[in-house]
């Protein structure tokens, strides 16, 4: 297995480094929309006891969610400190012997993953840091290659107008200083730390980009809108009742398909199953090295 490039280096450096505790803290504190949405999603899709291969741990929030399924997880992620963090969460809930593997590699490049090994693959986090499109088919063809026939691929997306309904928010007079990279956003999606500290180097898409990127690959499930209209106010979920706050998330997930919410929500969700016509692309000698 190759060691990561600098690119990737350099993003699991700025979790280590720079985002660590937020990283850690966020979903449950800030964006509980978020997690609980995808955790629906993670326990319709993906069944008990599965072989699943988690692609960018985060603060294994999920990990834990699935080992507590009887899910065999594969950890896999370019920061050392969020796989550590990680792992240690289920060793401390009694769920060690979920772990069948940690590792620290690339999306791109998961040499450490075995071809049709796993039931489901979770991307809830690497398709934000690769900056081109060539990095991101690669990584969803990698996805294709360690599961399962008839499995199941579940991947996040960031909406590429979150950055510019937050900098009219926050920092609105900067549109004339930023008029030129507006532009060229527009065009790729990219933000990098000096415009958009919290998140670093990242891409993000549009709806009908992150569909096609899927689709040599995977036929698709679902496609999800995750917050739906909730996005800038997800934190008012924590000051509800278990009861009031269900009840929003359902209608949160009732709207999250309609093609509205697609506008409103910080993040899409994608569901495939691997396509029955899928076949394992040859690496070419820069992969290979």
């Amino acid at each position: 297995m190759r060691e990561l490039n600098e690119q990737e280096e350099s993003v699991g450096r700025y979790y280590d480094e720079v985002i660590f505790d937020a990283e850690i803290t966020r979903l449950k504190e800030i964006f509980p929309v978020e997690y609980a949405i995808t955790a629906r999603h993670l326990r319709r899709w993906i069944p008990d006891g599965a072989a699943v291969a988690e692609i960018g741990v985060g603060g294994g929030l999920y990990s834990e969610l699935l080992a507590r399924r009887g899910c065999r997880l594969h950890l896999v992620d370019v920061s050392e400190k969020l796989l550590i963090a990680a792992s240690e969460r289920l060793r401390a809930s009694g769920l060690a012997a979920q772990i069948v593997g940690v590792d620290r590699a690339s999306a791109t490049n998961p040499g450490c993953l075995r071809d049709a090994a796993f039931d489901a693959v979770l991307m809830l986090g690497p398709l934000y840091h690769l900056l081109t499109l060539d990095e991101r088919r690669w990584a969803v063809s990698e996805a294709a290659r360690v599961l399962k026939p008839g499995g199941v691929l579940l991947a996040a997306g960031i909406n590429r107008l979150d950055y510019l309904r937050d900098l009219f928010r926050e920092s609105p007079q900067k549109i004339l200083l930023r008029r030129d990279f507006i532009r060229q956003f527009l065009r790729d999606g990219n933000l990098d730390p000096e415009i958009a500290p919290p998140i670093g180097h990242s891409h993000t898409t549009t709806v009908d980009e992150f569909r096609e990127l899927f689709s040599g690959d995977f036929e698709e499930l679902a496609m999800i809108a995750v917050e739906s209209f909730s996005s800038p106010w997800q934190g008012k979920l924590n000051e509800l009742s278990e009861a009031e706050a269900e009840a929003w998330l359902d209608l949160i997930e009732q709207t999250g398909t309609m093609p509205e919410a697609f506008g409103l929500a910080d993040h899409y969700l994608y569901v495939g199953g691997k396509a029955s016509y899928w076949y394992k692309p040859r690496r070419n000698e820069e992969r290979e090295e």
